[in-house]
């Protein structure tokens, strides 16, 4: 889901949270009447109406927005494949973009899901291609990007929309290159042992940090971000504030040059001889 956007503070979350939540509460959209009614009951959409309207009139930030939809319910989530998107997501995501460079808006993307779609009808119409397209390109970009794990950041599918100059990751939330489940039955053939392997591959937000992965842990409440939606909201908002000021002041070329190299800084591990 991609939605140009005017950023606002004060975001709700509900149960989890899902980008769609997000821009519905933390931002003002730009939006169609349809899109948003499907997301909202009658009563929350009034209240998005009149913050739309006052925050017209305040100071505003245009920003583009992308993210992944993965549904509340079941028909919900068939409707939208389990969050795990085709090349044709990824290709409108790069597009949105591009439009962004060109009218030098800053990116921030959401990012939840278990990874691209590995149907074979999706590498039939190039899903590593439309990945692999992503990444060089975000790479490149000339305009400020964040990135914030929400939820769950798997494999090449969440990190194409994640080449970032800030990667942020909600506190509860996991990033890894493969689930703990695949990597078991990979590593020892049984997937049972996914405590394990989730230990081993050191997926959650501290160990990130440690690693240089990530550039900050967005925290949540103390009973976590499903059970106080408006304290994990603020929380949110502070991290994106605070970030986006320090990128906004980087000269192009500086803010480019520093993406590359966060990413080629990292994985880097030396063992010094005794």
């Amino acid at each position: 889901m991609i939605r140009v956007v005017t950023w606002n503070s004060g975001a709700e979350r509900i149960k989890q949270y899902r980008p769609e939540e997000i821009l519905g509460r933390h931002f003002s959209i730009f939006y169609s009447k349809e899109d948003v009614e499907s997301w909202l009951p009658e009563r929350e959409l009034a209240v998005l109406n009149e913050r739309i309207a006052a925050q017209r009139i305040r100071n505003r930030e245009d920003i583009v927005v992308v993210g992944t939809q993965k549904g509340r319910d079941m028909k919900q989530r068939v409707h939208r494949n389990f969050g795990t998107p085709h090349p044709e997501g990824y290709r409108k995501a790069l597009r949105v973009m591009k439009i962004a460079e060109k009218f030098k808006k800053p990116i921030f993307t959401l990012v939840d899901t278990d990874g691209a779609y590995p149907g074979i009808h999706a590498e039939e119409r190039g899903q590593a291609e439309a990945i692999a397209r992503n990444l060089l390109e975000m790479a490149r970009l000339e305009v400020p990007i964040i990135a914030t794990i929400i939820g769950v950041g798997g494999s090449g599918g969440a990190l194409a929309i994640a080449v970032a100059d800030r990667v942020l990751m909600m506190e509860n939330s996991i990033y890894s290159v493969i689930s703990p489940e695949g990597c078991a039955a990979i590593m020892w053939r049984d997937s049972t042992k996914k405590e394990l392997a989730a230990e081993a591959m050191r997926i959650t937000a501290p160990d990130l940090a440690e690693l240089g992965c990530i550039d900050d842990i967005v925290p949540e409440p103390a009973d976590g971000a499903h059970r106080d939606h408006e304290a994990a909201a603020a929380l949110l908002d502070v991290s994106l504030q605070k970030h986006y000021s320090e990128l906004k002041k980087l000269p192009v070329k500086e803010l480019i040059a520093s993406r590359y190299n966060k990413f080629r800084n990292m994985a880097q591990f030396f063992r010094a001889e005794s």
